[in-house]
């Protein structure tokens, strides 16, 4: 991974006079704004790859079909040389698989004059971030060519992630697929899939299909392994990983349905009348955590993190292990006998964690948990039982404070800050008589009900720096970052405006940066980008919410201010 302190160079700044690629290259050098015919027998040859085959395929068929008609017309001056016939891709490793860390660089060189552009990169992922590159360089009808162009590329940060949510609400494949596609053309490249959660189990599992079967919404709301193999396969054809998701012990309320035996308090009223917040059951309604006292709890773990192993090839492995509630625990007889010994709830999850993530590294993967088995206030493990050397913290509270805890105690660290990058912020809440939304006039009122509010603009998220605060040192513990879409209050018919282009605004931030060539802040300056890249996502087919009305594209400037609010 680049170091994230590097300043960005850009040999040239492309103005939104011109054709601009989203997120903005690292390096490109465009001297003089020229365009040339592609023609019409345009052709891509590359070596043979499985899945660099498929990309190829598609971003022809993408170029020569797209007619993308910019919002503001290209400053372009046409060539008089002849047209485009063909892009020559080079492969330099054709064996790296597609992992954390893998090589995405590439360089791009389309000439002024001369029928052959060139691509080169290390692996097939750098070449497809190359096409995607290329494919926003293309324009109208007939389609024309930036050309004397050349582009020298590779993201500041390795891991650069959408999180979903599938339990909470469910989204076809086919919803997933698009995701990905549109992650794919965002550069991003990990899909973070928090498949079950205590409101279902959607996910079938050859040695413990009763979870699903009694832990789903239904039949309709499953994924079969099929499911999986299409989606994992998709995303190799776009470069994107999949990491799955099983949150345990907290957050597993569906697997009580197959079996009661091992769940506390499932089912039960989530908030009991009378009670304070500190002795709720659960932190939002869908109650139940794994027990880690019943043995019955490590045979099902056992064959759930042995199919989930088989299933998804990715080295990561996320265990999940957030929002441990002591009232959920304390619910049950095993555990309150257990504490009249002397116990701690600490001391379960410890129990939980040393009989679970050494299962998950036998099965070579790298474990990745919520920031909260190592922070929360209440229960958490003891460093010493999760070595920084096999497992990933992944952070959500406290913005770069606990970022800085993280790394300062030399674990690598996913970014994830509610705060900047929880896209389902300032939405409300899904209670159905929260008083909240009752309060007097003139009076707090609470972000609208919504825990995380306000709403997290794009703005927000361009403009969050992960490495705040840290040193050199520190900073290169940050292995990047992921915006998260929780589903209480989002489904398939919301997914794409809840996603794009806000999580444009953080594929840019981990890709080249948010900051020019002089250190400012860009976020003025990719205004004018971004919408013309949310223009074309839609024209693509993802159907991302607006940033602006019209009126500003057709007046440049005059939706800018020349005065600080701050």
């Amino acid at each position: 991974m680049a170091n994230p302190t590097v300043i960005l160079l850009f040999i040239f700044a492309v103005r939104c006079s011109a054709i601009s690629v989203w997120p903005q290259p690292r390096t490109m050098s465009w001297p003089v704004h020229s365009s040339t015919p592609l023609s019409p027998s345009f052709v891509i040859s590359s070596p043979y790859h499985r899945y660099l085959f498929v990309a190829v395929n598609r971003y022809l068929q993408l170029i020569k079909t797209e007619n993308y008609h910019p919002l503001v017309t290209p400053k372009v001056n046409p060539t008089n040389g002849p047209s485009l016939q063909a892009l020559i891709i080079t492969v330099k490793n054709l064996a790296a698989p597609l992992t954390h860390g893998v090589n995405e660089s590439y360089s791009l060189n389309i000439p002024m004059s001369g029928n052959r552009a060139t691509l080169i990169a290390d692996t097939v992922w750098g070449a497809m971030r190359g096409l995607e590159t290329f494919s926003q360089l293309v324009w109208g009808k007939p389609p024309r060519v930036a050309a004397g162009i050349e582009v020298v590329d590779w993201p500041i940060y390795a891991y650069r992630g959408v999180m979903l949510d599938t339990s909470r609400n469910y989204y076809d494949v086919k919803d997933i697929l698009r995701t990905i596609g549109a992650m794919s053309a965002n550069k991003l490249n990990v899909f973070h899939w928090h498949i079950t959660d205590s409101h279902s189990f959607p996910v079938v599992l050859p040695s413990e299909p009763d979870l699903a079967a009694k832990g789903s919404y239904g039949s309709e709301f499953q994924y079969s392994p099929a499911d999986i193999s299409r989606i994992i396969e998709y995303g190799l054809q776009h470069g994107v990983r999949v990491l799955p998701e099983i949150d345990a012990p907290a957050h597993t309320g569906s697997w009580a349905g197959a079996y009661p035996e091992i769940v506390t308090c499932s089912n039960m009223f989530w908030w009991p009348a009378g009670s304070d917040w500190a002795d709720r059951l659960a932190s939002e309604p869908g109650t139940g955590h794994l027990n880690p006292l019943n043995p019955k709890t490590y045979q099902v773990m056992k064959n759930v993190i042995d199919d989930v192993t088989e299933m998804f090839p990715d080295s990561f492995y996320h265990a999940g292990a957030d929002e441990i509630v002591p009232g959920c625990w304390k619910a049950d007889p095993l555990v309150q006998s257990y504490l009249t010994k002397n116990g701690t709830l600490s001391q379960l999850l410890e129990m939980f964690v040393k009989s679970t993530l050494p299962y998950i590294l036998s099965r070579n993967r790298t474990v990745v948990y919520w920031e909260d088995i190592l922070l929360d206030s209440n229960i958490k493990v003891r460093a010493s039982l999760l070595p920084t050397e096999h497992v990933i913290l992944q952070t959500w509270n406290n913005g770069p404070n606990n970022t800085k805890k993280l790394v300062s105690s030399g674990y690598r660290t996913i970014v994830s800050s509610s705060e900047f990058y929880y896209l389902d912020c300032g939405h409300g809440s899904f209670l159905g008589n929260n008083s909240q939304y009752d309060q007097s006039p003139f009076t707090d009122q609470g972000n609208g009900g919504s825990w995380c509010g306000p709403f997290k603009t794009w703005q927000m998220i361009y403009n969050y720096d992960i490495a705040y605060n840290l040193t050199k040192e520190e900073a290169k513990l940050v292995l990047g970052g992921e915006v998260a879409l929780w589903s209480e209050l989002a489904d398939p018919e919301v997914l794409d405006p809840r996603l794009w282009p806000r999580a444009s605004a953080l594929a840019e931030a981990l890709w080249s940066g948010n900051r020019d060539e002089m250190g400012k802040k860009r976020y003025a300056a990719a205004t004018d980008r971004l919408n013309e890249w949310r223009n074309r996502m839609v024209g693509r087919g993802v159907q991302a919410e607006p940033i602006q009305p019209r009126w500003c594209i057709n007046n440049p400037g005059m939706c800018n201010t020349v005065h600080p609010f701050a």
